[in-house]
């Protein structure tokens, strides 16, 4: 299929990114509203201001040069990043609209409150996919297998039932794929069910590349098995909304292995995608129908909140992982502590930053890999 143009892929990033981090930001600015926090700015971009206008209750809402992500600045913040406090009112009065002068409990959720809300909007989409499409079923029971099988090299026979791969239960065939494309060359273990008799087979996952329609190549785990009986099952509002919840989950879940793969030499660092990446998938997303489009801003919005909720000083998580420190020690770590700890966590997300932003640019085979 041909690319997107570069005008498309610019206004698919635009579109994907924008109201995603708009959302985020809301969240935020919610629930610290509701808390009784006043917000000095509320931005769309960092960096030098390209456009805004001021409200009723003194919030700055602008649009800034910078358009990869944005903040929400609670009174008393020194910097978006919410560190530290710029000045100590004398007025209590005063003090009741802080941040860092509100309960515990109250930070805790206005900081979670953006990552939360991504994760909403993408339970959401898919909630809303279910009830329009319903999702594809069929029983957990192997066909047949491909020319190269490992699960059949293992023990596997035409008409087993698979009731487990691992500690995950199988309901339907589709979960198949969930639990074994994430963990090429990982050991896995298959139980399977013949003849009212359960038999478990140790499996080392096949590795294949496969490529898209784009010419993206990615590395996938296969057990060289197939299927039968393929079925749309319809859902109603609640199944929908609650198969969503387990779709959201599951997506997160691959995202801890996938890091974990790359912090343990499983995967190449070059996996590793940015903003350009992004852009990227974006426009030939769009370039596919604005179902394949909105499909995949569930993703990312999934994506945001996963980084966003790393324990790493600076980022969201890093500011919980402060309030669960408070929360245990009962009383904040000390002002030094988390100004160096801010710190190194900007610097290091900003070094992230540039670096996946080389990976995106620097083709993979000028390392030779």
């Amino acid at each position: 299929m041909e690319h997107p143009s570069i005008l498309m892929t610019v206004l698919a990033f635009g579109l994907l990114l924008g109201p995603l981090v708009t959302l985020h930001e809301l969240g935020h600015y919610l629930v610290g509203r509701w808390c009784g926090v006043k917000a000095v700015a509320f931005s769309i971009g960092f960096g030098r201001e390209l456009a805004g206008w001021t409200d009723s209750r003194g919030t700055r809402w602008k649009l800034s040069m910078l358009p990869l992500g944005g903040y929400v600045q609670f009174a008393g913040d020194m910097n978006p990043a919410s560190v530290g406090v710029d000045k100590i009112p004398l007025d209590l009065k005063e003090r009741e609209g802080w941040f860092h002068f509100k309960p515990l409990w109250q930070r805790f959720l206005i900081v979670f409150a953006g990552p939360g809300t991504n994760l909403l909007v993408a339970v959401a989409i898919f909630a809303a996919f279910n009830l329009a499409y319903g999702r594809i079923y069929a029983p957990p029971v192997v066909a047949g297998f491909a020319t190269q099988s490992v699960a059949k090299d293992a023990g596997v026979r035409e008409g087993d039932r698979i009731v487990a791969i691992g500690d995950k239960e199988i309901t339907g065939f589709e979960q198949v794929r969930d639990q074994i494309a994430p963990y090429p060359d990982e050991m896995v273990t298959i139980v399977v069910e013949r003849d009212g008799l359960r038999h478990s087979y140790p499996v080392k996952i096949a590795s294949k590349t496969v490529t898209d329609e784009f010419g993206n190549e990615s590395r996938i785990g296969m057990l060289g098995i197939a299927g039968q009986g393929l079925k749309r099952e319809r859902l109603g509002v609640g199944r929908s909304l609650t198969y969503a919840v387990e779709q959201t989950y599951g997506v997160m879940g691959t995202m801890v292995s996938g890091l974990r793969q790359i912090f343990t030499g499983q995967r190449s660092v070059r996996e590793l995608g940015g903003p350009v990446k992004i852009a990227k998938f974006s426009g030939e997303r769009l370039a596919l129908g604005w179902q394949e489009f909105v499909y995949f801003s569930a993703f990312i919005s999934i994506n945001l909140a996963f980084i966003n909720l790393l324990p790493i000083p600076g980022l969201d998580g890093g500011h919980l992982a402060f309030y669960l420190a408070e929360g245990v020690r009962r009383k904040p770590l000390g002002a030094r502590s988390q100004e160096w700890a801010l710190r190194t966590g900007l610097a290091f997300v900003l070094a992230l930053m540039v670096f996946v932003t080389i990976n995106d640019l620097v083709p993979a085979n000028l390392f030779g890999s």
